[in-house]
């Protein structure tokens, strides 16, 4: 009998972002990705959410590498967290540009001596204890992307990662149609395929329709200047945004910390092709007519601190947004990035700027296949099992839905969510009888899983309906009220209407005081609960509201 092989999911399933799953063979580990998501407007104070990563760290010693398929945030945006946690050196396996990204992190985090960096190229095989698998390259919305087979005990697993079927890539470089399609002719076990894009009909756009656009733009606009805001990871959207500022004669200003880093990166590496004197410093910004400059910049999400952001609030050192500029959001938002956005784009209307965005022209198209892609990617591999990840579980069903479609049994697609184990053994493919621990892990500053859902849920009522806050003296022996109470409100009432609502909550509390006193439960434990209970209790009856209470008792 065949041992089997375990696929341990951590996130990426039911969600955007945190991709991250275990492959589990004689019982060692290998990591596929470690990222990380965006928080959503209901996860108040959060700045970045992780998969729950206890599942590997608990069994760090029979860890045998990970591997990146490509160098997103959401990708390998919680490596830098993992490794603070592992003393020794960990193998890190991926492509030339991704782990240029990746060094970039893990240095600004101080933990790069803790990832021993293995480079792979396109087709290679590459063993790491009794795993074995092999590289194929995939068109994605950032440079040097791979798929990946790995040969199992128990078969082929092909997970493609996140992919499109552009014909007319930037650099050329396309997903390898044969080499998947030998695969499949071979045997392939079971199928993990991206699923983002898996309920739109319309196949996915190639990313130089972008560059065209850009190019006609410029030249349209040659008296003003242009400001572009996009991914600082997608090197391809990039390079046509520097291809269009040099045709129309601008230089090229590069903008915000991760773009300047990144474009640097990529220049070195010969993936970026800009010449040094059409690149100009943002210092040296006020020395060019606005009309021959173009400004690349971060903030295309609407992310607070990003260059665009600042722009739109009129605070950036550097760059004050008026009616000479037109500015270009080469992106899309991403799923609760949506009201940042937004917001964006109103300041710089605001400030007198033209805004042209996604909405309203081809200033982007997505680095995901389509569902007629993912139809064309299913037929040409020929699975025996699927299980569809990346996505929200509506694109997962969606895709569950394409691959049935497809020719693939019902009882072969398996719709699996974060926390779930699939077991691969000789008689087929099925949810094992465990589960990992899968939550979202949050950072909020320098803590990282130290906010939990009760912290957020206090978050939210405090957004919601505010506070109260009661401090008042009372006598330990007789329970007489001493001093007091002062009631303090903070986003709860507005100032006109405090003075009486406080007027009639005091008398509610000493009420409770006097309760406590007759009944003699005079310890302090009592007597903060009866505050508490009689100002929530007041404060529902007279608002219909359900303020935060902090009872302050102190006795003398």
């Amino acid at each position: 009998m065949t041992s089997p092989v375990r696929i341990v999911f951590l996130g990426g399933l039911g969600e955007i972002g945190r991709n991250c799953f275990c492959l589990e063979v004689e019982e060692r580990l290998l990591v596929v990705d470690c990222g990380l998501m965006f928080p959503t407007e209901d996860m108040p104070g959060v700045d970045l959410v992780l998969p729950d990563l206890r599942w590997i760290l608990d069994r760090i010693t029979d860890l045998e590498g990970i591997v990146l398929t490509h160098g997103h945030e959401d990708h390998i945006g919680g490596m830098a967290f993992l490794l603070k946690e592992v003393s020794e050196s960990v193998p890190v396996f991926g492509t030339e540009l991704t782990l240029g990204l990746l060094t970039n992190k893990l240095s600004e985090a101080g933990v790069a001596q803790r990832a021993e960096l293995h480079v792979v190229a396109d087709g290679d095989r590459v063993r790491a204890g009794p795993f074995e698998f092999e590289t194929i390259s995939v068109t994605h919305s950032t440079p040097h992307a791979v798929g990946l087979a790995f040969h199992t005990p128990q078969g082929v697993i092909v997970h493609t990662g996140d992919f499109k079927l552009d014909q007319t890539p930037v650099d050329g470089r396309l997903t390898d149609l044969p080499r998947f399609g030998t695969l499949g002719a071979d045997g392939v076990r079971l199928l993990l395929s991206d699923s983002t894009n898996a309920e739109h009909r319309d196949v996915t756009g190639s990313e130089t329709l972008v560059g065209e656009w850009l190019t006609d733009h410029f030249n349209r606009h040659d008296r003003k200047r242009i400001i572009c805001a996009c991914f600082a990871s997608h090197l391809h959207r990039v390079q046509q945004i520097c291809d269009a500022a040099v045709e129309s004669g601008r230089r090229i200003v590069f903008l915000g910390r991760s773009m300047q880093s990144n474009t640097t990166l990529a220049r070195a590496k010969g993936i970026l092709d800009v010449e040094d004197e059409d690149i100009l410093d943002i210092s040296e910004i006020d020395s060019v007519p606005p009309e021959e400059l173009c400004v690349v910049c971060t903030g295309a999400q609407g992310e607070p601190l990003a260059a665009l952001s600042l722009m739109a609030a009129g605070e950036h050192k550097w760059v004050t947004v008026g009616e000479s500029d037109t500015v270009i959001i080469s992106a899309t938002a991403i799923p609760g990035n949506e009201m940042n956005v937004h917001r964006a784009i109103d300041g710089l209307i605001r400030a007198g700027a033209e805004v042209v965005h996604a909405g309203i022209a081809d200033v982007h198209v997505s680095g995901h296949a389509s569902g007629p892609e993912l139809e064309f990617m299913l037929a040409l591999v020929r699975p025996e099992f699927f299980v569809p990840v990346h996505g929200e579980y509506r694109h997962l069903v969606a895709h569950s839905r394409l691959a049935s479609r497809l020719g693939v049994p019902e009882d072969n697609i398996l719709v699996a969510e974060d926390g779930d184990i699939i077991e691969i053994s000789d008689e087929g493919v099925d949810f094992a009888d465990m589960e990992a621990p899968a939550g979202y892990v949050y950072v909020d500053g320098a803590g990282v899983g130290d906010v939990t859902g009760g912290v957020l849920r206090e978050r939210r009522r405090l957004a919601d309906d505010g506070t109260l806050v009661c401090v008042v003296v009372v006598d330990s022996r007789t329970g007489e009220v001493v001093r007091g109470p002062e009631i303090l409100s903070q986003g709860f009432l507005r100032q006109e209407e405090e003075e009486k609502f406080i007027e009639e909550a005091a008398e509610h509390v000493v009420s409770s005081i006097e309760e406590a006193a007759a009944e003699d439960a005079l310890d302090l434990t009592t007597l903060n609960r009866h505050v508490r209970q009689a100002l929530s209790r007041f404060a529902r009856k007279r608002t219909e509201r359900r303020p935060i209470v902090f009872p302050l008792v102190i006795e003398v």
